[in-house]
């Protein structure tokens, strides 16, 4: 049998040659590679593998990154992230030009966040965490404000240029609030997110008859504006939503998504059809549906407080 060190899933990309910080791919797959680390920061956790024996290393060691902080979850002890710095010499960075598209530096730093892990413990804390994220409600747990207060303290005391946020599953839906989060406070990061939960009925995986699908969606938007029009002019709370909205639509970050998963699916339908929605002149009814969903406007009805939907992105 194969040692784990000639797993490529538990010993991390030891037969690389180069890295290219000017190719998308590279990059996409050092932030994925980042958040493989950090599972298996856990796994050597739990195993209390130190030192040589230790898996997670080379999954960023090989990037020329650094572990300068493992974050852990108050209730289980676990390791939910990571913040990694780079270290190389300064000739790799250069000064972005008005003609670049985008920051094709490495980043000095990096927070990266796992998913879910269904194993013995971790399994309890991570599918309570999940349940929070389809009420809408991730925003109150202990990883998403460690996160939060990391992050902002390292934009403290560096460029927001310098900083990527990363996150697979349950650590992307994390990544995306914190996200959103530093966008209302006018900072913008770059960001990678793998396969984040939509918190919504997965009708992409339901059918592959392109026209059903597409119906199901016209009437799911129509319902969804309809109620959310209807309760908001009652209420008088439909401003902020739309200011929210308008604001978070200038973060463009980037989005990977597995198609056959049903968990994440639903982000493919769900950009398709707003761009359908808008062709046929519809595209207010999608704005809106897209804001709101069944649950935060029963809730708005009902008088208690509706966070928004834990997968809203306008722009990806």
């Amino acid at each position: 049998m194969a040692s784990e060190r000639e797993i490529f899933s538990l010993s991390g990309p030891l037969y690389l040659t180069t890295i290219d910080w000017r190719n998308t791919c590279h990059r996409r797959s050092i932030a994925a590679s980042l958040v493989q680390s950090v599972y298996i920061l856990e796994r050597d956790r739990q195993q209390n593998r130190q030192g040589f024996n230790a898996l997670a290393p080379p999954w960023w060691e090989f990037f020329h990154f650094h572990l300068i902080q493992v974050l852990v979850d108050n209730e289980d002890q676990s390791y939910f992230g990571a913040i990694y710095e780079y270290k190389f010499p300064n000739s790799h960075f250069h000064n972005k030009t008005k003609d670049d598209n985008q920051n094709q530096n490495p980043p000095k730093y990096v927070i990266a966040f796992r998913g879910t892990i269904a194993k013995k413990g971790n399994r309890s804390q991570d599918f309570k965490l999940n349940l929070r994220l389809i009420r809408d409600n991730l925003h109150n747990c202990s990883r998403f404000h460690i996160g939060l207060q990391v992050v902002q303290h390292i934009i403290q005391n560096h460029e927001v240029s310098d900083i990527w946020l990363t996150g697979h599953s349950l650590g992307s839906s994390i990544a995306l609030l914190i996200g959103r989060n530093m966008v209302k406070t006018g900072i913008h990061l770059e960001t990678y997110l793998f396969n984040p939960p939509f918190t919504s009925l997965p009708i992409e995986k339901f059918t592959k008859n392109e026209k059903l699908k597409h119906g199901i969606r016209i009437t799911h938007s129509v319902l969804t504006a309809g109620l959310a029009s209807a309760v908001n002019s009652c209420k008088s709370k439909s401003t902020n939503k739309s200011e929210s909205f308008t604001l978070l639509s200038s973060w463009i970050p980037y989005l990977f998504v597995n198609p056959s998963d049903p968990i994440c699916a639903e982000y493919v339908g769900y950009f398709e059809h707003r761009e359908k929605m808008a062709a046929i002149g519809k595209g207010e009814i999608g704005r809106i549906a897209t804001q709101n969903s069944i649950r935060s406007i029963i809730g708005n009805a009902i008088g208690k407080d509706q966070s928004e939907p834990s997968h809203l992105l306008p722009c990806a």
